[in-house]
């Protein structure tokens, strides 16, 4: 990493928190005086499953095959496009890449989109991009942007009263990697604390979650909860937060209260899973976090997002190790996204929720970004031939095209969208698909219009920037 791009990370993250700060100090957001105008789409989904690929999945090694050429010392890095050969779908024209054949028999169930594109931010750094991903706004901003589960959350509300609607799993928040900025879009915004995300870091531990603390029994807590709020009603001194914001806060306390006392509780254990079910999800924290998803959203989840975890350098964030590293997730990815994807169908499920796989950019061997970006070559694989295997794999930074999964919600079976360019630089050529209008895309199958506004300081806050996006339909059945 070079000096230059640290002090953009140092800068960036100090605007974020003088942004979340910001936030706590601001009223109620209400509803902008035109959104009245704004009529709601009507919805295909009434769940959603981001499933994010953290850290750059690269196209080439996993949805989007090109030329294929095999590790061979002194192999020229320039003639290298993919480092996995591609393999038939359940779909006569669609193949992806080899290591994902259980992702491959389901494709008959989704639309695969390839011409998924991000903007050249100047520097392509993960906590820009994952945030300009996650709430839909390329930071920094003067007000903090709500992550799009907040917005399912805060428009659409809980499908079930007593289950949170937006819901982390497998991220952790802290002791590892770039977690400022991490907490900065992981967040409800300026939407208030109850809209935020109940953060689910380990799936096997998720049941302690809906349990009191451990030597506490459920009266103790309850009067805890009760002195605390009493404590908070009796504070002179709220220049830190804003009414909203704390009313916000013990409304999230409220809704704790309730799910531990409910039988939705028991969504969060997964011991309560059949042996059977929990082998086949069991390749990891990644999977037993599908398995964790698949139980929220049958007990009324609205948003769950699982991940593989961002931390800098390691899993997708491939700089060195690429194939190796690739390998390896495959193994961990292949089988619990197939097996969500059919659950989800056996249990009647499916059509009515949809499930996103995608991740903040993709990977080239030779050009950082797109052709023109500035940007700096951030592969420690420097080298024009292949000398070792850890050379082997797609390592820069690549944003002019990448793919995007959806399965259910509305989404056609079985349908290619976009393309990118079969040699090098790999563009999208053919229905390039920004940000914006892929959120507008999944704002619209969970029947938010991608034009629904909050007044924030007085002017519109859009749930897609500016009101902009514009739902790609010709991907809905």
């Amino acid at each position: 990493m070079t000096l230059e791009e640290k002090i953009s990370r140092r800068d960036l993250l100090k605007k974020l928190s003088a942004a979340s700060l910001g936030a706590l100090a601001m009223g109620a957001p209400r509803a902008w005086a035109n959104s009245e105008a704004v009529k709601q789409p009507s919805a295909k989904a009434d769940s959603c499953i981001l499933i994010w690929l953290a850290g750059g999945m690269a196209a080439p090694d996993t949805f989007d095959p090109k030329r294929y050429l095999p590790f061979e010392k002194g192999l020229e890095v320039e003639k290298i496009l993919s480092t996995f050969p591609a393999i038939d779908t359940a779909v006569d024209n669609i193949k992806i890449t080899k290591g994902m054949e259980q992702i491959a028999k389901v494709m008959d169930r989704g639309t695969l989109i390839r011409s998924a594109v991000q903007p050249d931010l100047g520097h392509i750094l993960h906590s820009r991009h994952q945030y300009h991903w996650h709430t839909g706004y390329v930071p920094p901003l003067t007000v903090a942007a709500p992550h799009i589960g907040a917005w399912m959350a805060k428009v659409l509300g809980p499908k079930n009263p007593v289950v949170p609607p937006f819901i982390n799993i497998g991220q952790r928040l802290e002791g590892v990697g770039e977690k400022e900025e991490l907490k900065a879009f992981t967040t409800a915004g300026f939407f208030g604390t109850e809209y935020g995300p109940m953060n689910l870091p380990y799936p096997k531990d998720a049941v302690r979650s809906v349990q009191p603390p451990k030597g506490m029994e459920p009266g103790r807590f309850a009067n805890r909860y009760r002195h605390y709020r009493q404590l908070i009603d009796k504070n002179p001194n709220r220049e830190w937060m804003s009414d909203y914001q704390q009313e916000s806060m013990l409304r999230s306390m409220d809704a704790a209260h309730r799910l531990l006392q409910s039988k939705e509780k028991h969504a969060f254990d997964l011991t309560l899973e059949p042996m059977e079910s929990r082998e086949i999800y069991d390749t990891g924290r990644f999977g037993r976090g599908c398995l964790l998803a698949r139980r929220l959203v049958e007990s009324g989840a609205r948003f769950v997002e699982v991940t593989t975890e961002y931390i800098p350098f390691i899993h997708w964030d491939t700089h060195e190790n690429g194939h190796t590293t690739v390998k390896r997730l495959k193994q961990e990815i292949d089988r619990p996204i197939a097996q969500l994807v059919l659950d989800l169908e056996a249990k009647g499920l499916l059509d009515r929720t949809l499930v996103i796989i995608a991740s903040e950019f993709s990977r080239d061997m030779m050009i950082e970004g797109v052709p023109g970006s500035n940007a700096k070559d951030q592969s420690r694989a420097k080298t024009e031939k292949l000398a070792e295997m850890k050379h082997y794999g797609l390592h820069r930074h690549f944003t002019g095209g990448t793919s995007v999964a959806l399965f259910g919600g509305g989404v056609k079976k079985g349908f290619l969208y976009g393309k990118t360019a079969d040699e090098r630089p790999l563009l999208a050529v053919e229905n390039p698909v920004s940000v914006e209008d892929l959120h507008a895309t999944i704002f619209t199958a969970m029947g938010v219009s991608p034009k629904t506004a909050y007044d924030v300081e007085k002017r519109p806050f859009f749930a897609t920037k500016d009101g902009h996006g514009k739902p790609v339909t010709e991907i809905f059945a």
